[in-house]
């Protein structure tokens, strides 16, 4: 049984925080890398990272069996496949596209940054309709590594939304805390996984509060079936819905052809009680909402961490437990 006081847990693990020095460099390397990137011409620069980011791919062999796995999963072929090599390779080249324009970020103006939400005026009225009928809570974004997150939260803010989103600070409180500076001047605040205090009073306060949710495969979150097996996902999202009153809203965002990100709403998932049916279901619903939403563009899906065990054995315990949870019984845990 998952134990209630880890259930708003980060659904990923990691060491604490490393030496003064490591943690210096870490911060120097960002600065020095950002400015490069924002003086030199993106496209360029786009395509040279993307060329760093596959060769990491190919020199990386546990980084490119578990995207191998992931992008199997996606298309249902078998990890070896070279439909599945060739669309990880795309994913990787992508990946260094969005780092590109996620360090020149900073350099845009307000309306530039605002226009890369290219439809979100479009959705605003949509988006403030299903946060005003939110009830007693806030609105919790349900949303995963695809297209450009920080771009969306960012045109939200600029609009007069209030947004804050969640992130670990744990291995790098330093950058942590630059990152944390420099989204307040894009008008949207991070908050650390483990301030619970701030979390709960976003939602009561009936702000809006941006979860990512394929942080990684881990044992002990709640079991989904995800394209075409068993995996799970952060309980935080549910069990948070579920305490404070507030919808969850998946949300996918993609890039367009003209170098924009559009984005669409899933349906608002009202999570009623905290029940192990009601949190499976509801956790089931966003995993289905993911799934569309890689689907849509898979290329532009940027988690290379495990999502599915390596075990049939635990994926078939996975789906006993979501058996279990959806009788009504609590998750028995791994």
């Amino acid at each position: 049984m998952i134990n209630a006081d880890r259930r708003l847990e980060a659904p990923h693990r990691r060491g604490g925080a490393r030496p003064r020095i490591v943690e210096r460099t870490a911060v120097i390397a960002y600065r020095a890398t950002a400015w490069l990137l924002r003086v030199l011409p993106a496209g360029p620069a786009a395509a040279v990272v993307g060329g760093f980011a596959q060769v990491s791919y190919l020199a990386w062999p546990a980084k490119r069996r578990w995207s191998n796995a992931n992008f199997g999963h996606v298309l249902g072929l078998p990890p070896d496949d070279r439909r599945v090599r060739a669309l990880a390779l795309h994913a990787y080249r992508e990946y260094g596209r969005y780092l590109v324009e996620l360090m020149r970020l900073p350099s845009l103006t307000p309306d530039e940054m605002g226009r890369l939400a290219g439809n979100l005026d479009q959705q605003e009225a949509e988006l403030r309709r299903i946060r005003d009928r939110a009830g007693s809570g806030g609105l919790i974004f349900a949303a995963a590594h695809i297209g450009s997150n920080e771009a969306i939260a960012a045109g939200v803010a600029q609009r007069g939304l209030k947004v804050s989103v969640v992130a670990d600070d744990s291995s790098f409180p330093e950058l942590f805390e630059l990152l944390r500076r420099q989204r307040a001047t894009w008008g949207f605040d991070l908050v650390p996984w483990r301030n619970l205090r701030a979390i709960f009073g976003i939602l009561r306060r009936r702000e809006m509060l941006g979860l990512l949710i394929d942080w990684g495969y881990r044992s002990d979150g709640i079991p989904v079936h995800l394209f075409d097996a068993w995996t799970t996902l952060p309980a935080g999202p549910a069990t948070l819905a579920a305490k404070t009153g507030s919808p969850i809203l998946p949300v996918a965002i993609h890039r367009k052809a003209d170098g924009t990100f559009a984005l669409k709403f899933d349906d608002p998932i009202d999570v009623r009680s905290s029940d192990p049916a009601e949190l499976q279901r509801a956790s089931q619903a966003m995993a289905d909402a993911m799934a569309d939403a890689i689907r849509v563009a898979p290329y532009q899906w940027y988690s290379f961490k495990p999502m599915w065990p390596d075990s049939p054995a635990e994926a078939a315990d996975l789906e006993r437990r979501a058996r279990e949870m959806q009788a009504g019984r609590p998750d028995p845990g791994p």
